[in-house]
């Protein structure tokens, strides 16, 4: 049995000509590995995207001040490293640090106060 994680090697019609090329060989009518045939679309993101919902909905709140800190000091390294700019909707990484960092205030007032789903329980 072979193992499916393993991409197959032999020469593979990528220009549709019937002939065969390697992708990556980069030589003259061959293809080269960014023109190589699309891998099937990983919805990778959207399981990252429940995973965070499902813990926002289980932990409410904490989890609302984990992830808002956890931006803050990744936005923070990424802005002393020099990123002005981010492709957050806000724009302005400023703008996106203070964002995160009311979020974090507002979760926190809420666990203070007792908000979240423990309190159905």
């Amino acid at each position: 049995m072979t193992d499916p994680r393993i991409v197959p090697t032999e020469p593979v019609d990528l220009a549709g000509t019937g002939g065969t090329a390697t992708a990556g060989t980069g030589a003259a009518g061959t293809a080269t590995a960014g023109m190589a045939a699309a891998a099937p679309f990983d919805p990778l993101r959207l399981c990252i995207f429940a995973t965070v919902a499902l813990l926002g909905w289980l932990l409410g709140p904490l989890a609302l001040a984990f992830f808002a800190a956890l931006g803050v000091v990744g936005y923070t390294r990424a802005r002393r490293a020099g990123l002005l700019r981010s492709k957050c909707l806000l724009g302005d990484t400023r703008l996106v640090l203070a964002y995160l960092a009311a979020l974090v205030v507002l979760a926190v007032a809420a666990v203070a106060l007792g908000f979240g789903p423990w309190r159905l329980w």
